[in-house]
């Protein structure tokens, strides 16, 4: 699987457009079923809107999985679109929820596709996006006089180290894309890094920023 976007944290934005009120919530997700439950809550606070129209993207089983929802609208005036809106944004595990207080004014099918765009571009602009890829994470255990010498090597090599526990040994926990698993493998072997155990543990998504 390619790279994708994703955002860094929830966003909420708002437009009017002919006295209807669009509120847009953009809400980072990790599965369906964090979607499902992020969408009841949503629809929970606004209960006395119009519309809560929804569309998302996960990454599940390294397969992207999408929904959208017109609730109520003409059908492809907003769930659709928003979701033609993510998909050419290239954003994955995100949750787009536009909400529609009704202002008295018929917007028509093209006004409806055009202002539920709009309130899902408002939301993308400001939201801050991160590069994300599956990779994998994986447990190394080390002798405190190599902690220095591993440090760099992750750094050299574009091994992210999410976490430390300190006991008799230094257990790490780390993140790296798939395509360095090997070169990782054979270093171990050939102890052209000094690790006393190397163990992977799982495939993870993965913020690009932080192993380059």
């Amino acid at each position: 699987m390619n790279n994708f976007i994703s955002i860094k944290k929830n966003v909420e934005t708002e437009i009017i457009v002919k006295k209807s009120k669009f509120i847009c919530n953009l809400i980072r997700v990790e599965s369906q079923k964090e979607a499902e439950e992020s969408i009841k809550k949503t629809k929970k606070k606004y209960y006395d809107a119009r519309h809560n129209c929804v569309s998302y993207r996960v990454i599940e089983d390294e397969q992207i999985v999408e929904k959208s929802s017109d609730d109520g609208e003409p059908s492809g005036t907003a769930g659709g679109p928003m979701l033609n809106i993510l998909q050419k944004n290239n954003l994955c595990n995100v949750l787009v929820i536009v909400t529609r207080y009704f202002g008295g004014i018929l917007l028509g099918t093209g006004g409806l596709v055009r202002a539920y765009s709009d309130a899902t571009f408002e939301a993308i602009n400001f939201a801050e996006k991160i590069e994300e890829c599956i990779g994998l994470e994986a447990e190394v255990e080390l002798d405190y006089n190599n902690l220095e010498t591993f440090k760099y090597y992750c750094k050299k090599n574009d091994i992210y180290i999410k976490d430390y526990e300190y006991s008799e040994k230094i257990i790490c926990k780390i993140q790296l894309e798939e395509c360095n698993k090997e070169r990782l493998i054979d270093d171990f072997n050939t102890k052209k890094v000094n690790l006393i155990n190397l163990k992977f543990l799982s495939k993870k998504l993965i913020d690009k920023s932080i192993i380059k």
